[in-house]
């Protein structure tokens, strides 16, 4: 777990991939070709090109952030969140800036200066501010600068029963599952990307498909669980412990049908559990990847993941190392089967 704890501590909001793209070159240079296009995928190729079908592996770098819009003269600093972040949970958590990694903390009006109707309602974004210690605007602007991203500050831990608690859950397991494949060698041709931009409008991901021009392809996801308590067991999306899961829609994509029950068969053959995700909620790069060029059957397998887009997500290893097996398990039949 030491490349998931690296990985999910990195910054890597959408934007500013750089730090999760350096991690992956460096654990990836022995085993595949890279390079980076325009828009900052890391871009790679297994050393047997040629050899169909092409499959193409994709797992977004990308994490949901903020980034600094005004610095006040007080020292205090303005944001606004990069991604899908629910403003109730940002009060009081830790964050780090820029590429200094200065620390800071999300404020707010103490409690004991709201008024009774301002308690009775959630702090929105332009009630906050982050607090890096300075003592006014001119302290402040030596440390950050308008436009500077800003990440949770959370530390990567194993905890519980194999559960392993960090942010940036969504995506970097998909970024580790994917690592773990390509050390790997297949008889296929094997390319993909680890894209940026998926938290703000699953940019990066059409562009890297349309370069690769895969025959198929096969998207690595950190999904929803919804295993928690306030939720009913007919609404639950995925629960953790049950292996990785399928999805057969959501707002940006309809799998391949027979993509989808070829995972299941294989996942069944081979004795590894399995689970389809339930709802059609969220968004994936499967959405994009699938409509590029003249069409590429496309399958989202996703790793069942607590409270993402939040400080802190929670998975289980064994839901990874499972997802691991069945990825690895489907390129072997596709390897066998052919498409």
């Amino acid at each position: 777990m030491l490349l998931l704890k690296k990985l999910s501590e990195a910054a890597g909001v959408s934007g500013c991939e750089n730090e999760v793209r350096n991690i992956l070159k460096e654990e990836l240079k022995e085993y595949a070709d890279f390079k980076t296009d325009a828009l900052g995928n890391l871009l790679f190729e297994k050393k047997n090109k040629g050899k169909k079908p092409r499959i193409m592996l994709a797992a977004h770098m990308d994490e949901v952030g903020l980034m600094i819009t005004s610095i006040l003269k007080n020292g205090f600093l303005k944001f606004e969140s990069v991604g899908g972040i629910d403003d109730r949970i940002l009060v009081s958590k830790t964050v780090t800036i820029g590429p200094n990694k200065i620390k800071g903390v999300i404020g707010a009006k103490p409690i004991h200066r709201q008024d009774p109707k301002e308690r009775e309602n959630a702090l929105k974004i332009k009630n906050l501010y982050i607090d890096i210690g300075a003592k006014d605007q001119e302290d402040a602007e030596k440390k950050v600068k308008i436009g500077d991203y800003a990440c949770f500050d959370t530390e990567f831990e194993i905890f519980g029963e194999n559960i392993v608690k960090g942010k940036a859950l969504d995506d970097r397991i998909g970024c580790f599952v994917v690592a773990e494949i390509l050390k790997r060698n297949y008889e296929v041709e094997i390319c993909g990307a680890f894209t940026v931009q998926e938290e703000i409008g699953l940019r990066g991901s059409g562009v890297a498909a349309y370069q690769l021009k895969p025959d198929v392809a096969i998207v690595v996801e950190g999904t929803f669980a919804s295993d928690v308590p306030g939720t009913k067991e007919e609404e639950y999306n995925t629960v953790l412990g049950m292996g990785p899961a399928v999805t057969t829609m959501d707002r940006s994509f309809i799998a391949n049908k027979g993509m989808r029950d070829r995972v299941f068969e294989v996942a069944k053959k081979n004795n590894i559990p399995c689970q389809p995700r339930r709802t059609n909620l969220g968004g994936t790069d499967g959405g994009r990847i699938q409509s590029i060029g003249e069409g590429i059957p496309t399958i989202v397998i996703s790793v069942p993941t607590r409270y993402i887009h939040s400080p802190v997500s929670v998975a289980d290893i064994n839901d990874i190392n499972n997802t691991i097996l069945l990825i690895n398990s489907l390129i072997l039949d596709y390897q066998e089967r052919g498409v």
